[in-house]
Formats: structure tokens, C-alpha cells, sequence
């Protein structure tokens, strides 16, 4: 009994050490996510696994409300996620702002958090913002 608990012993804290190496389990938040506004396309966010690093896109689009008119959505031009962090439920990045709007080149990038509400839903929220988060649904 005691020649296997010796051997056992450092297996086991192996086991240990390499377990608390590894990356957490990001498969609950990968794939592709989007919110809508008025039944559109108002943010899809794509969170991929590359490698065992996280990496992944953003997408806003522009909903117009021209008198008259029914709401229309048009995309813009897709960012990538900036420093992506798994910590929990919650995956934290920045995405550069130069090129959101006209005069915006030099500002710094903008800080989010999606945080995961269940299995096909998440809440994304700017940092230092509004207080404000967007729902946001897994479409794939």
C-alpha cells in the first residue's frame, strides 16, 4: 500500500501542475454571435479558437430610421478582437477605433466585455461606457 501511494504521489501532483497550465475551456463562448435592432443586423461578433488562442472579429452595422422609410441595416467594416482575455463567462478585448468614424484615427482602442448568460446567450458591454449591454444571441 505504501510502495503505490509513493508512486502514485508525484504522478498525481504532475497531473496537478499540468492541469493548472492549460487554458480554460473557451468552447462555451466560441462561434458566431449577433444582436438585432428592430429585427436587424446590429452586431455579430465572432469568437474562434486559433490554435488554443483565442482570436475572433467584431462587426457593427449602421441602423438608418429615414422618415418614411423602414429601418435599414448596412454593414461596416469588420474589426478584429484586440488582447481577447477568457476569464470565466467572461471574454474581455479592445477593438480599434481609427476607423468607426470620420476624425477617429487617433483615438485609443475601446474596451468590452461579452459576458456569457447561458448557453446561446451573452451580454456585450463597452467598458467605461454607458452602462448599457447589448443581448446577443449564438447564431452558429
Amino acid at each position: 500500500m505504501t510502495y503505490r501511494a509513493i508512486l502514485l504521489n508525484p504522478v498525481l501532483s504532475f497531473a496537478l501542475l499540468a492541469a493548472a497550465g492549460l487554458p480554460q475551456d473557451s468552447t462555451a463562448i466560441l462561434g458566431v454571435w449577433q444582436a438585432k435592432m428592430d429585427d436587424l443586423p446590429f452586431v455579430t461578433l465572432t469568437i474562434t479558437d486559433e490554435g488554443g488562442k483565442l482570436a475572433g472579429a467584431i462587426l457593427f452595422f449602421l441602423i438608418r430610421r429615414d422618415e418614411g422609410k423602414p429601418p435599414s441595416s448596412s454593414p461596416g467594416i469588420p474589426e478584429p478582437l484586440l488582447n481577447p482575455k477568457l476569464d470565466g463567462k467572461n471574454l474581455t478585448f479592445q477593438v480599434s477605433h481609427r476607423r468607426a468614424h470620420p476624425g477617429t484615427q487617433s483615438d485609443p482602442p475601446v474596451s468590452f466585455r461579452f459576458a456569457l448568460t447561458g448557453p446561446a446567450e451573452g451580454n456585450l458591454i463597452q467598458e467605461g461606457g454607458e452602462p448599457e449591454s447589448i443581448k446577443m444571441t449564438r447564431e452558429k
